[in-house]
């Protein structure tokens, strides 16, 4: 793992720079490393800013490196005093050694550093939960931030692959934390942004299974239990391999397709989610309830008009290509409705002396003539 020196860097010269977290963890794994994190002990903030590095946030000693604009966080300590992610108090000093830094951590494999000569420095051997692939906490201090129940199954959902597990102790101080009410308290902004995340992972079902076996499933999504979790699971990663749509959205509507409507929506609000999420799944429940039936002219007709498609032809589109995933020998009838729809003119009828809500009534009649001619 090459890290550059910092007395070729003039902003870093004399500073006691180490590589944490992320990078050191992904590297001794030898999976891709993206991002840096830095930890600089026996700095302050003053001197961060005389070396040109720019504080970010209020609530956290980080520092945007001026050029690369890599973060720089000063050596802390955290005391848990109040409730969810934010609930904590900041003690960053000059006196705050590398150890201590790395004990407020959440797991071991997360919990090395790198000098910049690349010495690795792991005082709760991380390389040792790294080669017997474990996931395991440091502290009980682990309790004290419920956002690492949701970052320890996603972890689980990006390693499973190489053989990882959650250490059984783990587990059960994951599953005390759920019981605890600690996780009612978290922002559903950063609920959502640790499941889009797993979403994202090699294997997103690790994700919700984890999080089901430690009781932390019910707190968040009541709603995918028992067989409506199991055809979820089942339908995740039934999604389109070619789109310009984001991966881990289309898995989730997936996830919700066996959900209701009004199940769907309630899950909407808890998260707070983005709308384009929250149409996407609107939009796929359409087409699985499409699917569901014969297909005839008035249904597809309403499926299109659902979708929104004579303004938003790409919503059509998009559904369609999760077509040929779901229902391969159905997609050319669709199509082929799809495209025959679209030839209806406006113009033409307007031409003929349409307009107003008889203008919208003969739009629709005519879509729904070229829809079932299409089909049969």
């Amino acid at each position: 793992m090459a890290v550059r020196e910092p007395n070729s860097d003039p902003c870093l010269v004399g500073l006691s720079v180490y590589r944490v977290g992320g990078a050191v963890r992904d590297a001794l794994l030898g999976w891709p490393v993206y991002d840096n994190d830095w930890v600089v002990v026996g700095a302050t903030p003053d001197a961060m800013r005389k070396r040109g590095f720019k504080p970010v946030g209020r609530d956290f000693p980080v520092f945007l490196h001026p050029e690369s604009a890599e973060e720089y966080a000063l050596a802390r300590t955290e005391r848990k005093s109040g409730h969810g992610y934010a609930g904590f108090e900041v003690h960053a000093s000059p006196d705050v050694t590398l150890e201590e830094d790395l004990l407020r951590r959440d797991l071991t494999i997360n919990a090395i550093a790198q000098s910049t000569d690349g010495e690795l420095t792991d005082p709760f051997n991380g390389q040792g939960d790294i080669e017997r692939r474990v996931l395991r906490h440091i502290s009980a201090a682990f309790s004290e931030d419920p956002l690492r129940v949701l970052r320890t199954a996603r972890f689980l959902a990006r390693y499973a692959s190489l053989g990882f597990t959650i250490a059984p102790e783990t587990i059960a101080l994951m599953r005390q934390v759920s019981q605890s009410g600690e996780l009612e308290h978290l922002a559903a902004e950063r609920v959502w942004v640790e499941t889009e995340k797993a979403l994202g992972e090699p294997n997103p079902e690790v994700y919700f299974t984890t999080l089901e076996r430690c009781d932390a499933l019910k707190v968040w999504w009541p709603e995918l239990s028992d067989e409506a979790l199991e055809k979820g699971l089942i339908a995740l990663d039934q999604v389109p391999s070619s789109s310009t749509l984001s991966l881990a959205h289309w898995r989730y509507a997936q996830l919700l397709s066996p959900l209701t409507a009004d199940q769907r929506e309630i899950l909407v609000t808890r998260l707070k989610l983005p709308n384009v999420v929250a149409q996407l799944a609107r939009h796929t429940a359409h087409t699985h309830a499409l699917l569901a039936e014969s297909l005839d002219g008035p249904k597809v007709l309403h499926w299109l008009e659902r979708l929104d498609g004579w303004r938003k032809p790409e919503q059509v589109e998009a559904q369609l290509a999760l077509v040929k995933v779901l229902a391969p020998d159905q997609v050319g009838q669709l199509e082929g409705a799809w495209q025959a729809a679209r030839k209806v003119n406006p113009q033409t009828l307007i031409a003929e002396g349409y307009q107003g809500a008889a203008l919208g009534e003969a739009l629709r009649e005519h879509r729904g003539q070229a829809v079932a001619s299409a089909l049969t």
